[in-house]
């Protein structure tokens, strides 16, 4: 089963009195297990960003300034999206945001069934605990040492692997066969880079008529071998 764990940046706290949508970023997972390929997008939100967001994500005007507007890059993320789960920490937050991006740009909103909400599977699996993207961290030993500031992609990383041990951990996942994992990053502001691994089934180990055919007259030249003795005596 195909999931994809998002989270966004933005500009405040509700897009309904003019907050934008500053950065995404998404995690797929197969049989909740990484796969390598991700989405990551950093977007001009046409308004200057206010000094406390920018404490929290460390994005500045100036460095969102050269960005591509969220409308030229909707159709490839939600390409990346595709119809899978989408996994978010507070869920409805990233959704009421990437909702009303793409009602600024025309587009259909994603569907709301759609959506996986871990703080409110924390709450069922840890009541009364604390259920922040670092206290959860914590709770699993999850390393967010090189989480400085909040940022999309690396929230995002954090938050599949905590998805993960929300869920059953990661034994889950395990399966026997052949699988492909395709490492790929896919930045809305850079070209897409693509990179293949192919981990090869496990070898069936039955021996062909022929080997035990061969392995039968090996047999038969040996002169009195050791696991007969007792069968002799």
């Amino acid at each position: 089963m195909r999931e994809i764990v998002f989270d966004t940046e933005t500009t405040g706290l509700n897009p309904a009195t003019g907050d934008r949508l500053v950065e995404i970023g998404c995690i797929e997972l197969i049989n909740r297990v990484e796969t390598g390929r991700s989405y990551h997008g950093y977007f001009n939100p046409q308004r200057a960003m206010p000094y406390e967001a920018e404490q929290v994500h460390g994005l500045s005007d100036r460095f969102l300034s050269d960005k591509p507007l969220f409308a030229d890059k909707a159709g490839e993320l939600l390409e990346f999206l595709g119809d899978c789960p989408l996994v978010a920490h507070n869920a409805g937050f990233d959704f009421g945001f990437l909702n009303a991006e793409l009602a600024l740009c025309g587009r259909d909103p994603v569907h709301l069934s759609r959506m996986i909400d871990t703080v409110a599977i924390a709450r069922k699996v840890h009541p009364g605990a604390k259920h922040s993207l670092d206290a959860l961290c914590t709770r699993y030993g999850i390393d967010r040492s090189h989480r400085v500031k909040h940022g999309a992609l690396l929230d995002a990383q954090l938050l599949a692997q905590l998805y993960v041990e929300l869920t059953g951990g990661r034994q889950i996942g395990l399966s026997i066969g052949e699988v492909v994992v395709e490492e790929t990053i896919i930045v809305a502001t850079t070209q897409v880079a693509v990179a293949a691994r192919t981990v090869r089934a496990i070898r069936p180990h039955h021996a062909s008529e022929e080997e035990l055919q061969r392995h039968k007259a090996f047999i038969e030249k040996l002169d009195a071998p050791l696991w007969l003795e007792g069968a002799l005596g």
